[in-house]
C-alpha cells in the first residue's frame, strides 16, 4: 500500500517553510522510523547536528546507518535513551548536557498507540510514560540549554486522538495496569474502550504541556524559547503496525488506505522545528483532520484548559520532579 501513496507536501515545506540550520543542535525521540526518522533526515540536510534519542537496538543501530547514508555530510549523534525507563532518560540527558552547551530545537516526537494495559518498570502506564512523562523529563533537563539558544523550541507531537474527554489524574498515577484493561475484540476494531482512552489522555496531555509550557514563558518573561504542537493527521508508520501487532486495532480494516505516507506527516513537526514565521503556541496540521498540508490550525479549547494543563503538569512533576521555567 505504502508504493501506492505519493508524498504531496513535504517539498513545498522545504522550500517555503524551513530555514538554513547549520550550527544548530536539535534533539529528536524516536527517530528510527516514520516522523522522527524523516524528521531527523530533514534537519541534518538543512545542516543542523541532530541528536538521535532512541533505546538502544538494532533498529536504532540500523535507522542511524540509513540516515547517515541518506545524508552523507549530516551530522548525527546517538545517545540511548529508553524513554519507558526514567533511569535512561537521566542517563541520557546528563550525557546530552555534558556534551552539548545549547540545543536549538527539541522535537518531542516518540509514541506509541493503544498497547495493553501493562506499567513501565516504574509503574506508570507504557502509554503515558512513554508519549507524556518522559518528555516532560527531557524538556525539564534540556530547558536551560534551550534558554541559551538564541531561539530554543520545544516541539510536541499531538494527533487527532486529542479530541475527546479531559484529562484526570489517575492516568498520570503510577497505577499501570491497573487502567481499564485491554478492551474488546470489538472496541478495537473501532478505536475504542480503554486502551484507547488511555491513548486518548497521552496526547490531549501533549497539547496541554505545549500550552501549560507557552503560558508558564509568558509569566516568566522568556521570550526566545518557543512551546509548538504538531500533529502527523493519518501517517502510515511503524506505529499502526505496532499497535496491531499487539491486538489494538484490526490491521485487515483498510482504515490505513486513508493514509498519507510518513513523510507528510512529518511535515507538522518539520514546520514546527524550521518554519522562520513560527511563534510560540503555533499549532501545525492538516486542516482536512487526516491528510493534507500542515497549515497553521486554531487550538481547541480543551488544548488550553486550565484544568487540563495543571493535572498535565502536576500529574508529570509528581512522576520527575519540579519544572523550574
Amino acid at each position: 500500500m505504502s508504493n501506492q501513496i505519493k508524498t504531496l507536501h513535504l517539498e513545498e515545506v522545504i522550500n517555503k517553510h524551513s530555514q538554513d540550520m547549520t550550527g544548530k543542535v536539535v534533539a529528536i525521540t524516536g527517530t528510527t522510523s516514520g516522523t522522527g526518522f524523516v524528521c531527523a533526515r530533514e534537519v541534518a540536510k538543512k545542516g543542523a547536528t541532530v541528536i538521535l534519542l532512541n533505546r538502544k537496538s538494532q533498529r536504532a543501530e540500523q535507522s542511524l546507518q540509513q540516515l547517515q547514508a541518506a545524508v552523507p555530510e549530516g551530522k548525527f549523534d546517538w545517545i540511548a535513551c529508553d524513554l519507558q525507563s526514567i533511569a535512561s532518560v537521566d542517563a541520557a540527558m546528563q550525557q546530552l548536557q555534558a556534551n552539548y552547551e545549547v540545543v536549538d530545537v527539541l522535537v518531542n516526537n516518540a509514541g506509541v498507540m493503544a498497547l495493553k494495559d501493562i506499567a513501565t518498570a516504574d509503574g506508570y502506564d507504557v502509554q503515558m510514560q512513554t508519549n507524556v512523562i518522559a518528555h516532560f523529563q527531557i524538556t525539564k533537563a534540556l530547558f536551560p540549554l534551550l534558554k541559551k539558544s538564541e531561539q530554543g523550541r520545544v516541539v510536541n507531537h499531538s494527533s487527532m486522538a486529542r479530541l475527546g474527554p479531559p484529562l484526570e489524574a489517575q492516568y498520570f498515577e503510577a497505577q499501570g495496569g491497573n487502567l481499564g484493561g485491554d478492551g474488546t475484540e470489538e472496541e478495537n476494531k473501532i478505536f475504542r474502550g480503554a486502551r484507547w482512552m488511555r491513548y486518548h489522555q497521552t496526547k490531549l496531555a501533549n497539547a496541554a504541556f505545549t500550552y501549560g509550557l507557552k503560558q508558564k514563558l509568558e509569566a516568566a518573561g522568556i521570550t526566545n524559547v518557543l512551546a509548538l504542537l504538531a500533529h502527523p493527521g493519518l501517517a502510515l508508520t511503524n506505529l499502526q503496525v505496532t499497535t496491531a501487532a499487539d491486538g489494538g486495532m484490526d490491521n485487515e480494516s483498510g482504515f490505513m488506505d486513508q493514509a498519507q505516507t510518513a513523510e507528510d506527516g512529518a511535515t507538522g513537526i518539520i514546520r514546527a522545528a524550521m518554519d522562520p514565521t513560527a511563534e510560540s503556541g503555533n499549532f501545525y496540521g492538516p486542516t482536512a483532520g487526516w491528510k493534507g498540508f500542515p497549515d497553521l490550525l486554531e487550538p481547541e479549547e480543551a488544548l488550553y484548559d486550565a484544568t487540563n494543563v495543571a493535572i498535565n503538569w502536576e500529574g508529570c512533576e509528581k512522576a520527575v520532579g519540579e519544572f523550574v521555567i
